[in-house]
C-alpha cells in the first residue's frame, strides 16, 4: 500500500495547477501544501518502520530496495499529469 499512497501524494502535488507544469510553479509554491506532503509521508513510513505499529496497521517493514522501488514507480503519476498537462498547452 506504500506505492499507492506515494502516488496519490505525487498526484495531489502535480495537479495543483491545471496547465501549468509544477517545476514552472515551484514545489514550495505552496508552503501548506508542502507540509500536509511531508506530514502524510511521515506518517505512512511510520507505519511500516515503528515496530508497535506494524501489528495495528498490518504492515512489515519494506526492505531499502522495496521502498526505493515504491517511491520510483510512484513518480510514473507525476510524470503522466506532466505530460498531459504539456500536450494540453501545446495543443
Amino acid at each position: 500500500m506504500t506505492m499507492p499512497t506515494l502516488s496519490q501524494m505525487g498526484h495531489v502535488l502535480a495537479i495543483r495547477a491545471e496547465r501549468e507544469s509544477c517545476i514552472q510553479r515551484g514545489p514550495l509554491s505552496n508552503i501548506w501544501l508542502v507540509r500536509s506532503w511531508l506530514l502524510t509521508f511521515a506518517v505512512q513510513m511510520a507505519t511500516i518502520y515503528v515496530p508497535f505499529l506494524n501489528p495495528i496497521f498490518l504492515t512489515l517493514p519494506l526492505t531499502l530496495n522495496q521502498l526505493g522501488l515504491s517511491l520510483i514507480l510512484s513518480t510514473i503519476v507525476v510524470f503522466a499529469v506532466e505530460f498531459e498537462k504539456w500536450i494540453r498547452r501545446r495543443g
